[in-house]
């Protein structure tokens, strides 16, 4: 099986399966085992070319200090609850270097980041909603480079889309399985931080895509990285 197909079997389909599946089976009892299904899985389509890859140790570098920058920005505006550039730092990183560093970079800033935030039953949909902003911004890659406005919808669609995913899991939680009702409620309730979240995205992609493009994009032509992945 190669990598492509084990990337879309990962993404769409069993990662977003064990989220929803967990949150309708389990609820909060074992979401630290949901979470990790869903860390390795998020990893496994980087680990299939680790090893035959020559530039592998490199790439996990840079991947590394992209979800460190990441974290770190979640924490420096952690007293600005819409406010934040993990959305913006992850999809830059799948504009330059591939749909699938992208899903691991939102992914793992969402794990990592919740050890100090609070892990709970919310981070595999925390870790999907991200990982897929990123995974989608890879597809999306050349025209969010080429066109602003093309990226400054896409930051629109990613908060309101980040948003929809946790109201998702706010609808499951309150319990008594998935209602409609409830779920329009949770939305329109979480609007004014939804709008401002999304504001947030553009703002940061505006300030940060041409500084971290730039740089991600001399690392990959000078060595050479992520070739397989774009």
């Amino acid at each position: 099986m190669n990598r492509r197909r084990i990337t879309r079997i990962c993404f769409f389909g069993l990662i977003p399966l064990i989220v929803l599946g967990g949150a309708v089976l389990f609820r909060e009892q074992h979401y630290a085992w949901i979470t990790l299904c869903v860390a390795v899985l998020t990893c496994l389509p980087i680990w299939c070319d680790f090893e035959r890859r020559e530039t592998g140790s490199a790439e996990l570098m840079v991947l590394s200090v992209l979800i460190s920058l990441s974290v770190a920005g979640r924490f420096l505006f952690a007293w600005l609850p819409g406010f934040k550039p993990v959305t913006a730092i992850t999809v830059i990183s799948a504009m330059w270097l591939g749909a699938e560093p992208g899903f691991v970079v939102g992914s793992l800033t969402a794990l990592l980041s919740n050890f100090y935030f609070g892990q709970g039953p919310w981070t595999p949909f925390q870790m999907f909603s991200w990982g897929l902003i990123g995974g989608l911004a890879g597809l999306l890659a050349k025209p969010l480079r080429r066109h602003k406005l093309l990226l400054c919808i896409y930051g629109v669609f990613a908060g309101f889309f980040y948003s929809l995913v946790m109201d998702l899991w706010s609808t499951f939680w309150m319990g008594g399985g998935l209602s409609l009702s409830r779920y329009l409620a949770l939305i329109g309730a979480a609007l004014p931080i939804t709008i401002e979240y999304a504001v947030s995205n553009v703002i940061f992609l505006l300030a940060l895509a041409g500084l971290i493009g730039e740089k991600l994009d001399r690392l990959r032509v000078r060595y050479g990285l992520f070739r397989e992945h774009r």
